[in-house]
């Protein structure tokens, strides 16, 4: 899809089961992990050095405790939304609402800092006005989720811990093939921060 993109990036969650294991004064977010390019970064970090760089504009949805995430998103050119719910469905609304005259959202999961930057592009390159693009790994729906234009008040109309999947029953969804694991890994306990 060509026109202008915006990267909804989601971390308003509390990470309850990384902190169950790790302690309640540990954030996820901020936990050092080693990426697939072999660099030791926060898992935040990650995300952000994977999206490609023609995605300018982009919104970093979590809450006011999160300060040291704040000042990371905005070092790699985010602007930022605070929630008090950490709930899916309010943090997409969110985002969108921040940015509601694009031609589309690409929502990103703050805790899935294994994505490819190939696979980034070929979701954005699946996108069309009033569809759904999404990866798919053996048969698998992943993150990130794309979203046109057309969807737009349906994403801000969402609300709690739903996501946007009920959306998939109603629009035209464009599955994109991937050989990328990092598409369905997400960081919810310590071990998850090594990639295998």
């Amino acid at each position: 899809m060509t026109g202008s993109i915006g990267v909804i990036i989601l971390a308003a969650g509390s990470g309850r089961r990384f902190r169950e294991v790790v302690g309640a004064d540990k954030d996820k977010l901020l936990a050092d992990c080693t990426g697939r390019d072999g660099a030791v970064r926060s898992v935040i970090e990650h995300v952000l050095v994977n999206l490609p760089s023609s995605l300018e504009k982009r919104v970093l949805v979590t809450r006011n405790d999160r300060p040291q995430a704040i000042r990371m998103a905005q070092a790699y050119g985010c602007d930022y939304v605070e929630l008090d719910s950490p709930g899916l469905g309010d943090s997409i609304a969110a985002g969108v609402q921040a940015c509601p005259d694009l031609d589309g959202w690409l929502v990103v999961l703050g805790d899935m800092p294994f994505i490819l930057p190939s696979s980034f592009e070929r979701v954005v390159a699946g996108m069309r006005e009033e569809g759904i693009s999404v990866p798919v790994l053996a048969g698998e729906y992943g993150h990130p989720v794309g979203f046109g234009r057309a969807l737009g008040p349906q994403l801000m109309a969402l609300t709690g811990d739903r996501g946007a999947k009920v959306l998939f029953a109603g629009a035209h969804v464009v599955q994109v093939p991937v050989d990328d694991a990092g598409v369905t890994w997400d960081v919810d306990v310590p071990e998850a921060l090594v990639f295998r």
